[in-house]
């Protein structure tokens, strides 16, 4: 392993330590599971419980005994809330619409976030030169907003600054 990869698992590992020491509020981590159907009986997706973790810009940091050590790249995210009813206004709004009862479906509880869809990143030498949000260049762990964006910051100045916002919000943001 090389020392940007070591450098890299120090510092998410420091970073999870300060937000659990602060008592930072973490959210779901959900699987989206489209059931096979039973005898010819259709059943509805769900999202099923993967763990806790923090959301940290473009990273989600495992804050739970499932998760813990482990980092992924956001994906989709979601408020469960009631889904209501369909109201066809457009494909996106049923999309979240659909989304919000495949987590009432998932038994999580009201008002929670649930993050799914994300994209485990292995904390392994696959950093190295890597294309996604979490690489390593010439021994540096950096951090970019996501796959496609071609700039990207120093992940400890990253963490510094996203995990600071989450420890110590600004006034008014958890009103």
């Amino acid at each position: 392993m090389t020392d940007g990869v070591t450098r890299t698992r120090e510092l998410l590992d420091d970073a999870a330590r300060r937000l659990r020491a602060a008592g930072a509020p973490d959210e779901a981590l959900g699987e989206y599971v489209q059931p096979k159907s039973v005898l010819g009986i259709h059943r509805e997706p769900a999202i099923r419980s993967l763990g806790r973790v923090w959301r940290v810009g473009a990273l989600l940091i495992g804050s739970s005994i499932e998760t813990g050590g482990r980092v992924w790249a956001t994906g989709t995210i979601t408020r469960v809330t009631d889904p209501g009813r369909a109201q066809f206004q457009s494909v996106s709004a049923e999309t979240r619409r659909a989304y919000r009862a495949a987590a009432v479906r998932g038994h999580f509880d009201a008002g929670d976030t649930v993050n799914h869809g994300a994209t485990p990143i292995p904390l392994d030498d696959t950093l190295v030169d890597g294309g996604g949000v979490l690489l390593v260049q010439d021994d540096v762990p950096l951090v970019r907003w996501s796959p496609t964006a071609g700039s990207t910051v120093p992940l400890a100045d990253y963490l510094v600054d996203r995990v600071g916002l989450l420890v110590d919000p600004p006034a008014g943001a958890t009103d």
